[in-house]
């Protein structure tokens, strides 16, 4: 089942799929590291729908056209910030990729393309962050084959190392 997913290095705003994961914040309305590029390279459209949407929760996800990004759609989730794992941050990081997942499938997106949700300036830690979005990306892959492929777009080759570890402990183990 872990085929289907692939771990690349580079900037998601250049990816031609069907839809791009923006690790948005709560507003939806733009903001630092991959909410600010997906923002700026979208166009101001992006930002007018997001405008209609009303924010979104922690963990939750909502769906926007892709404008003048090469992806046909943006499905925006906010991830957890990091407080030590106190917080139920491990299950809402787990629920950005189900519910992003999840609305892809909705829209007949059949190639959905992930940042490194909550690792940037949420400072989730990496090694469980990886584990958890290929854990959970592969349990959602294998009851929805209509979902053709799906990668991790890694901004450095340091992200792309501990996902790349990650998808091997999972291959692993299956």
């Amino acid at each position: 089942m872990t085929t289907r997913i692939e771990i690349i290095q580079g900037d998601i705003t250049k990816q031609t799929v069907d839809a791009i994961v923006n690790a948005a914040n709560t507003s939806l309305l733009g903001g630092g590291g991959v909410d600010g590029a997906i923002h700026r390279a979208a166009g101001p459209e992006l930002l007018a729908e997001c405008r209609t949407l009303n924010g979104c929760r922690t963990g939750e996800a909502k769906i926007t056209g892709g404008y003048r990004l090469p992806a046909k759609h943006v499905i925006h989730t906010p991830g957890p910030v990091w407080h030590g794992g106190r917080n139920n941050e491990e299950a809402l990081l787990a629920s950005c990729y189900r519910n992003c997942l999840t609305l892809a499938a909705e829209n007949g997106c059949k190639t959905v393309d992930f940042p490194s949700i909550s690792t940037g300036v949420y400072h989730f830690p990496l090694d469980k962050a990886a584990a958890i979005a290929i854990g959970t990306i592969a349990d959602f892959l294998e009851t929805h084959p209509e979902l053709e492929r799906v990668r991790m777009v890694c901004f450095d080759a340091r992200t792309k190392a501990f996902y790349d570890a990650a998808l091997a402990a999972r291959e692993a183990r299956a």
